[in-house]
């Protein structure tokens, strides 16, 4: 981890010199500790509540073209290691394009530990910046919104202030940005690993599978794969851009449409077509994040930006089939419009933070969705039942054998 460079003004006292900044679009400058890859990354700044699971968030690909703010302090402490990693690929970089925390990172103290936060992150490209006080940034997002802004790391501390102004200022954000190609396979694979344990690890493997699921990758996250998985479905993931004769020539009993980056309306320009295909099969389908708000397209909806995004593992939701509360892990900074739907798409989840769309289900077509991560990685596991949800859809319109 880069320290801060100690400098001398003229009366002797030495002051450290910064070797991280954030650049916000309005000019506003943030000094601190550089730390993971050096360069210059712009994005835009959002913020996470989640008290764990940090490793996670960063290889969250719907993340990329973000910056993330952790509102914990203590990030890094516990290290990273191989297994706590969301993104497809091992090798790729989850599209995060910068890191800020406020406490100085330290020496990890975790039996999984296998690398330092700085080391992982300077392996992953990623830039970072400490000793900010995040609180108070979380506090302007939250009254001005998710600014676009830039994260530049130096070992030097040598920074061009107005060129990383000029920046911020120019880079257009995410409406109208699709970011999918940045984190969707290459290719087709099988997926067979189940959930985590303690002795194991992913270790297991999927035994027989009762069901076959075709799931489009738009971003998609490991342990989705692994939840289908673990109830019995044998996973074949698929491009983004995979056209729909392509999917059901797969002979799937369900589709599963993933989470993802970006601008949904930008990424429906051609995955909304796709989709609106697969719906009329009538196959099961299930869709989570960005697969929930490209449903709403499909349907004739429309999706919002939203001011400050949902980010964390505590949201409440409630399941309005039920009337049961759960608490949710969110990532997302689009929405659904609930006013634009059309009569057969029954809002089933609603977002007890805000009152936004957090769920819908097609009155005429074995089809719903969700806007937050059943997953729960990080989060809790209250949602674990969506999942459930899909399998018991698939087996009631299996055809008999």
């Amino acid at each position: 981890m880069r320290a801060m460079i100690p400098e001398q003004d003229a009366t002797g006292w030495a002051e450290p010199r910064p070797t991280a900044v954030l650049v916000l679009a309005d000019g506003t400058v943030l000094e601190g500790h550089g730390i993971g890859a050096e360069g210059t990354f712009v994005g835009e700044v959002c913020f996470n509540t989640a008290m764990t699971g940090y490793e996670e968030v960063l290889t969250d690909p719907s993340y990329s073209g973000q910056i993330v703010t952790f509102t914990f302090p203590h990030i890094g402490n516990v290290g990273t290691n191989e297994e706590d990693i969301e993104t497809v690929s091992m090798a790729a970089a989850s599209g995060v394009r910068g890191v800020v925390v406020r406490a100085p990172v330290s020496e990890p103290s975790n039996y999984r530990a296998s690398r330092h936060l700085d080391a992982w992150l300077k392996a992953r490209g990623i830039a970072g910046i400490s000793g900010i006080d995040t609180r108070a940034l979380t506090a302007r997002i939250r009254e001005a919104g998710m600014p676009n802004a830039v994260i530049a790391h130096a070992a030097d501390g040598v920074f061009d202030l107005d060129a990383l102004k000029a920046q911020a200022r120019a880079w257009p954000g995410l409406v109208g940005m699709d970011l999918v190609p940045e984190v969707t396979s290459a290719q087709r694979f099988e997926w067979d690993e189940t959930v985590w344990n303690a002795e194991t690890g992913y270790g297991r493997r999927q035994g027989d599978a009762d069901f076959h699921v075709v799931a489009i990758d738009y971003g998609v996250k490991r342990n989705i794969l692994r939840l289908l998985a673990d109830r019995g479905c044998r996973v074949t993931v698929v491009p983004a851009t995979t056209s729909a004769d392509d999917v059901m020539a797969l002979r799937p009993d369900g589709v599963f449409l993933s989470n993802g980056p970006g601008d949904p309306a930008a990424t429906g320009e051609y995955a909304v077509p796709v989709i609106r295909a697969l719906i009329e099969t009538g196959t099961p389908t299930f869709g989570i994040c960005l697969g929930h708000q490209m449903i709403g397209l499909a349907v004739g909806g429309r999706t919002l930006k939203m001011h400050q995004g949902h980010h964390g593992a505590n949201h409440p939701v409630k399941d309005m089939t039920t009337g049961k509360v759960e608490i949710t892990s969110m990532n997302h900074g689009f929405a659904v419009d609930r006013d634009s739907l059309p009569a057969n798409a029954v809002e089933t989840h609603v977002s007890l933070f805000d009152g936004s769309n957090a769920g819908i289900a097609l009155s005429d077509k074995p089809v719903f969705s969700v806007q937050y991560h059943p997953e729960a990685s990080p989060g809790p596991q209250d949602s674990h039942y969506l999942f459930d949800r899909f399998v018991a859809l698939m087996e009631k319109h299996k055809p008999a054998a």
